[in-house]
């Protein structure tokens, strides 16, 4: 007896003269390959460009590096610069982070009469820069453009910076350290010695054990097949049930207006 693999065959094919054409069912038909494109192209779209995912680690914030770059960039309209000095100093008074840096008059030898320490910040960036084109939602420069022009001209400008160790990685493994940062802010009049009123700006951070990571990553070729196959399959599913109903209803409504009804 000769084997036929054909009786394998799942998708039994119906002759075309025991089907109907209807134009419900063209609607319908063109409507599902529009919605199946639409669908096909965003999922397309979503496997190409990199997906980027954080997370949140516990580790040492200067395990990286020994020394975390700092880049400041502030306006002090109403002081010379050749008054201004800026000094860093740690907890335990060295010249090591964390502690604190400053801009102030301490360091002159000749000290302005009318130390006005009201200024412009534009920039202060911890860390790394973020990479061009990097889309990413965080905090890492809050403090540009806050504008404390209009202040107390005595006062001593104090900032309290929280500053969150960041990582971020690419699709190729580059790894850049771009540190994000809170801050809160007061600002009093100090005096010195002689009861003289010594203005500065301060810059007091901490560094964070909690450590943000940022990476890059596609979406796996089989995930995208699967998905791909969801919506044809599921869309011409849907569109078949939905096809059949209509197609059931009119023919009852038909027979309806014939008087065919048992």
């Amino acid at each position: 007896m000769q084997f036929d693999i054909r009786r394998f065959d799942v998708y039994r094919k119906v002759p075309k003269d025991l089907t109907q054409p209807t134009l419900t069912g063209a609607c319908i038909s063109i409507c599902s390959v529009l919605f199946i494109a639409f669908l096909f192209l965003s999922e397309l779209l979503l496997f190409i460009n990199h997906e980027v995912v954080s997370e949140l680690t516990v580790e040492d914030p200067v395990r990286h590096s020994e020394k975390i770059p700092v880049f400041l960039n502030i306006t002090l309209p109403k002081l010379s610069c050749d008054y201004l000095g800026l000094d860093i100093q740690d907890d335990m008074g060295r010249h090591e982070v964390p502690g604190n840096f400053h801009v102030s008059t301490h360091a002159s030898q000749h000290q302005p009469d009318n130390p006005d320490m009201t200024h412009l910040i534009h920039k202060i960036r911890f860390g790394m820069e973020m990479a061009s084109g990097k889309d990413v939602k965080g905090s890492f420069n809050p403090l540009e453009n806050v504008d404390k022009t209009a202040s107390d001209p005595m006062s001593t400008h104090d900032y309290i910076v929280k500053v969150v160790p960041t990582v971020y990685e690419d699709i190729k493994g580059n790894i850049r350290f771009p540190y994000q940062y809170t801050y809160s802010y007061r600002d009093l009049v100090q005096y010195g010695h002689g009861g003289r009123a010594m203005p500065a700006i301060w810059f007091r951070y901490d560094l964070s054990p909690i450590t943000v990571r940022y990476r890059e990553k596609t979406k796996p070729f089989y995930t995208f097949l699967t998905t791909i196959c969801a919506i044809v399959g599921g869309t011409f599913t849907v569109a078949g049930i939905l096809d059949s109903c209509i197609f059931t209803a009119a023919e009852i409504f038909k027979k309806a207006e014939l008087g065919k009804l048992s």
